[in-house]
């Protein structure tokens, strides 16, 4: 298997084949990430959660956790696991949606 920084490994040929046990995720993440789909879907992603002002929820959240938990006494970790539950639940339904539309538009296009 290669891979890079960039991306996940793509499979190696066996006898002129991919090998069959990647599963359909694996698959479609590969596409994904060759196709460059992926980068333009996270950065749809970031201007939409932007435009919505769920980032500056998300500072002010941590903002709010390090007042409490004092400057000192909180890792990066413990942000992460305080604010990411937090965050997946708060980002708007028309964003999840506008996003799944694009996907459902590349699975289309890519014809897996």
């Amino acid at each position: 298997m290669r891979g890079s920084v960039n991306r996940p490994p793509t499979p190696e040929a066996e006898d002129g084949r991919q090998d069959q046990h990647l599963s359909l995720q694996e698959i479609i993440n590969i596409k994904l990430v060759e196709s460059g789909e992926k980068e333009r879907l996270k950065e749809l992603l970031r201007e939409r959660l932007i435009e919505c002002g769920w980032r500056d929820e998300m500072k002010e959240l941590c903002r709010s956790f390090v007042r409490k938990k004092g400057k000192n006494n909180v890792t990066v970790e413990d942000l992460i696991n305080v604010i990411t539950p937090k965050g997946r639940a708060s980002v708007p339904d028309s964003v999840k949606a506008e996003l799944l539309q694009h996907i459902r538009s590349f699975l289309g296009s890519a014809a897996l």
